[in-house]
């Protein structure tokens, strides 16, 4: 029997734009548990340091205010566009802002009745002790058209050619960087979103979690 009183932890990783954050607000909904988008703690101090003229790829001064990021910063309404996410993924390098993250995150996941986590390293380090890890990716070129039509459709003036380079760009730094790199964890479930609308992912994914959970009791 699975012990109701211990966190039931999902762990959502994959690159941008693989749809992983919809994915996984939707399953936290379908669950009751509560949800942690933790690539916005990453843009918050990334938008924070810009804001303020500070040198993004200082990690002394990156790892501070990784340190005193408050919870109030992570509803900034300008966390969610494509300059926030590059902003994060070069604050993101420095181990001394992943050190000063990582309880936060599992603080979060340890509360009863857990939660579910979306993010780069979540099933790798942030939890690698999660009930259930799924690894959501899709190709290079469909997660770039998927960012030029959604910032086509914001108004933006914007490029399918520039997207998938950043894209690229990113994915290239993310999987090599020293510190907890983006992979799969080793037991992770893969769900290639490539072909599949949010509907379609979102089934794929109930059904990996409801088979985890009949398969521990």
């Amino acid at each position: 029997m699975t012990d109701a009183s211990r966190p039931f932890v999902v762990a959502i990783d994959g690159p941008a734009a693989a749809g992983k954050g919809t994915l996984a607000l939707r399953l936290a909904e379908a669950l009751g548990l509560p949800h942690l988008d933790t690539g916005l703690l990453y843009r918050a101090i990334g938008r924070l340091m810009f804001d303020r003229g500070y040198d993004l790829d200082d990690p002394v001064v990156a790892g501070q205010f990784a340190e005193a990021l408050d919870p109030e910063d992570l509803k900034r309404g300008d966390l969610r566009g494509r300059e926030a996410g590059e902003l994060a993924s070069r604050v993101a390098v420095h181990p001394s802002v992943r050190s000063a993250l990582v309880e936060f995150q599992r603080a979060f996941a340890a509360k009863a009745p857990g939660a579910v986590l979306d993010g780069r390293d979540i099933g790798t380090v942030i939890c690698p002790d999660a009930d259930v890890k799924i690894f959501v990716t899709a190709s290079p070129e469909v997660r770039a058209r998927r960012r030029t039509d959604e910032l086509l459709a914001k108004g933006r003036d914007v490029h399918y050619e520039t997207i998938l380079e950043e894209t690229r760009e990113r994915d290239e730094r993310d999987s090599n960087r020293a510190v907890a790199p983006l992979r799969p964890a080793a037991d992770a479930l893969v769900l290639d979103t490539s072909t599949l609308d949010r509907d379609g992912a979102f089934e794929a994914a109930m059904a990996m979690v409801t088979a985890k959970r009949a398969a521990v009791g």
